[in-house]
């Protein structure tokens, strides 16, 4: 028979999470997927390797003798990849959206690592980026690390690298325009108007954090095609404001209003996020070189982070 590569990651995945939901998740699979791929591992080898009913998944005797053999396959397969892997070309590493924090954050880390080339792509979320990480096409992802839409996958590692304060957004003519700060109770008042995020679930859990925990409105608008646009969105709003970085890259305009947040102060924290057995001394070389954020005290109610965010920094 053919060594079937995918067939032995889906059955290793399978066999250790006993449950095909979370193992399909873990891989960015349907359950239909991959089953099809188990199926077809199991008649290549004419042998069943799990028991399934309604209520339990279990190795069968074959599939416990199976499992070691098959994790060591994979990890010899792996092994071999980034043996060869071409060290001259740059370490693709994804950075969300060119106006957000990430981008200075790498150009920052390269600037202090000599001969570090890093080719950025920008795939609007870090969701959608992590199918391309597992399976080899990046060598790293930043983004917010939770509200994934999906269980975190244990092939990947995480560690923060920033923590951002998030201002208002308004246009001039916005009846709050001429306000030097917002405290909660004017968001309270006025809500939060955020173009949709798209595929960038972690964004949008969020938002919706925020409105559970802050009990602050917020609202959905349609999905900004570019900045213009969502500069466009954000004029149109005479009442709700819209959240972004402190320090966002943004084209001039002089109609756009910033306004500093206070009591509490909302936090974004950016993780980077990679493969776990990705051996790459390059790699190593980027995840030294980027920085370590200080972390506010739990007690201290001038800043507000999400709950699941603020555990992760415990």
């Amino acid at each position: 028979m053919e060594p079937d590569l995918q067939g032995m990651r889906a059955f290793v995945v399978t066999a250790e999470e006993l449950h095909f939901g979370r193992a399909a998740a873990r891989l960015f699979l349907t359950q239909q997927a991959l089953s099809k791929r188990i199926r077809r591992l199991e008649n290549a080898l004419a042998v069943p390797l799990f028991e399934r009913t309604t209520r339990r998944v279990a190795l069968t005797p074959d599939g416990r003798r199976f499992l070691p053999l098959a994790r060591d396959a994979v990890a010899a397969y792996d092994t071999a990849v980034a043996a060869v892997r071409d060290t001259s070309a740059p370490l693709r590493v994804e950075v969300f959206a060119e106006r957000f924090t990430p981008l200075r954050i790498l150009r920052e880390a390269v600037g202090r690592t000599p001969g570090l080339r890093v080719e950025p792509t920008m795939r609007q979320g870090l969701a959608t980026a992590l199918p391309a990480l597992l399976g080899g096409e990046l060598d790293a992802a930043f983004g917010r690390v939770h509200d994934l839409g999906r269980p975190w996958p244990a092939e990947l590692d995480h560690r923060p690298v920033h923590i951002e304060p998030l201002h208002a957004f308004v246009d001039e003519a916005h009846p709050l325009a001429g306000r030097t700060v917002l405290r909660l109770p004017d968001l309270r008042e006025a809500g939060i108007a955020m173009p949709d995020p798209g595929g960038a679930e972690e964004s949008r859990g969020y938002l919706l954090r925020l409105r559970d925990e802050l009990g602050v409105p917020v609202r959905f608008t349609e999905l900004a095609i570019g900045v213009r646009d969502y500069g466009e969105q954000m004029r149109r709003e005479t009442r709700a404001v819209v959240l972004g970085e402190a320090g966002m890259d943004m084209p001039h305009d002089p109609r756009r209003r910033q306004i500093p947040i206070a009591g509490p102060v909302p936090l974004h924290v950016w993780s980077i996020a990679w493969q776990r057995r990705n051996r790459d001394p390059r790699l190593r070389r980027l995840l030294a070189a980027l920085p370590v954020p200080s972390v506010p005290d739990p007690g201290d109610e001038r800043v507000w982070i999400p709950e699941a965010d603020r555990a992760a920094l415990r």
